[in-house]
């Protein structure tokens, strides 16, 4: 069986593991996935991505969680645009979370990125989630 949104799923499973304190979480693999993943590793929300074979030799994505003093980096982590409603928007009108303490990440013609990156390149794009 088909999963309906796999980018909610691999934000499901990123909450779920620092819920349960787990160091890295697995999940299949997707370009879209990947990329998110390096927007929240380069913003510091994760301590890594790696893309392995699991035993039956798909293609997976290892998380690498990120905790500080024992508490999850990531507060909050939210699905924007969901299958049944998409939502997009110019670059002026990107929402910004808690007044710039979080992010929102888009994806744009020229990739996926954050809030902030697709502002400076007046791009606007598909709202995938938001970061605190």
């Amino acid at each position: 069986m088909t999963m309906s949104d796999p980018i909610a799923d691999m934000l499901t499973r990123i909450r779920n593991g620092q819920h349960a304190k787990k160091n890295v979480v697995r999940m299949p693999a997707s370009k879209v996935k990947k990329a998110i993943a390096e927007v929240l590793e380069k913003e510091g929300y994760i301590l890594g991505v790696t893309e392995a074979k699991d035993e039956k030799g798909f293609a997976v994505l290892d998380v690498e969680l990120k905790y500080y003093a024992g508490q999850p980096v990531i507060n909050e982590i939210k699905r924007l645009s969901t299958p049944g409603l998409r939502q997009y928007t110019s670059s002026t009108d990107i929402p910004t979370m808690r007044d710039g303490l979080g992010i929102t990440i888009v994806t744009t013609s020229h990739g996926v990125m954050t809030d902030m990156d697709a502002r400076e390149k007046k791009l606007g794009g598909e709202l995938l989630c938001q970061v605190f």
